[in-house]
């Protein structure tokens, strides 16, 4: 009788969720900030723009903010409003530093204020990050028809978009300035900057960064290759059409060398640009990682480092 409970107590335990049987798997040192990027926000109707990933981290351990920057602006301006926000962090939970978590524009995000403030950071992970420019970028910037419309025109109107995102989301008080945000998307953008903020940068295009860099702070990044992988995504057409500007592997909008940044854990992730960060809605390719494991396991080896 005493063998038969222990087998079916086994059994029970087996078919526990591995969430339940490991509560501490991404319970890091640091709370983890998640950064969205160019017109991206915090939540919008209760659908986070990092889709069901921070439950995921937050329920086996790790304490998950998610902040709000600028939906369009310079990576300063922007990096300005993530330290502030940092700051509020550290003051409320304790910690002595964070882990930040970069997507898209979020990514040279985050890294301004691991260079000017390193002292507050323990890593920065750039995911799909512009760190090299994007070619898109380029093109919206310095290939404007001659007789298109006035760039204040187009200028206000995107700005107007950006400052909707806010509303919506619940920050209508932050300045957008899309023209600020693609110049620091493009390549000569992105150049300057990482030569003012050069920690975790490659020494050559498409190369390997240094993981723990000599402030301190340890840099990561990962990426996908995939603009088209699932046909119910509403997204993945406009993606894969945008992809064609770029004439080398990319998520959509974004290469995947230019999103290397110090340890480049994976740069051909059959995901693209929205699917690195779960959109649209969880939908992803059926035969690659699910992207909610990704940031568990980067949380997990973070946690593994002692961050």
């Amino acid at each position: 009788m005493k063998l038969k409970s222990a087998y079916l107590l086994l059994l029970l335990i087996s078919l526990l969720p591995f969430s339940a049987m490991s509560s501490s798997y991404t319970q890091t040192k640091y709370p983890i900030v998640l950064v969205h990027g160019l017109f991206g926000f915090d939540d919008v109707f209760g659908i986070d723009y990092f889709y069901r990933i921070p439950d995921s981290l937050s329920r086996d351990g790790a304490q998950v903010f998610i902040v709000s920057v600028s939906a369009a602006n310079s990576s300063e301006v922007r990096g300005e409003q993530l330290l502030e926000q940092v700051e509020d962090i550290l003051a409320l939970t304790g910690a002595e530093k964070v882990n930040l978590i970069g997507h898209s524009h979020g990514g040279p995000t985050t890294r301004y204020v691991g260079s000017v403030m390193p002292e507050l950071v323990a890593s920065v992970t750039s995911v799909g990050g512009v760190n090299w420019g994007s070619p898109v970028a380029d093109l919206m910037r310095n290939q404007i028809p001659p007789g298109a419309l006035p760039e204040s025109l187009v200028g206000s109107a995107v700005n107007s978009f950006a400052s909707l995102i806010g509303i919506i989301s619940g920050n209508s008080g932050l300045p957008q300035n899309s023209i600020d945000s693609l110049d620091s998307l493009t390549t000569a953008g992105s150049i300057a900057f990482n030569q003012k903020y050069p920690e975790g940068i490659p020494q050559s295009y498409c190369g390997q960064g240094t993981m723990l860099e000599s402030n301190g702070v340890a840099y990561f990044s990962w990426s996908g290759t995939r603009p088209y992988t699932n046909f119910f995504d509403p997204v993945d057409g406009p993606l894969s059409l945008v992809s064609l500007l770029i004439n080398e592997p990319n998520d959509g909008l974004v290469s995947a060398c230019s999103s290397h940044l110090g340890y480049v854990i994976k740069d051909n992730y059959k995901m693209n640009h929205l699917d690195e960060v779960n959109q649209t809605l969880g939908i992803h390719h059926l035969f690659e990682t699910d992207p909610i494991t990704v940031y568990r396991k980067h949380a997990n080896r973070l946690k593994n480092m002692g961050l």
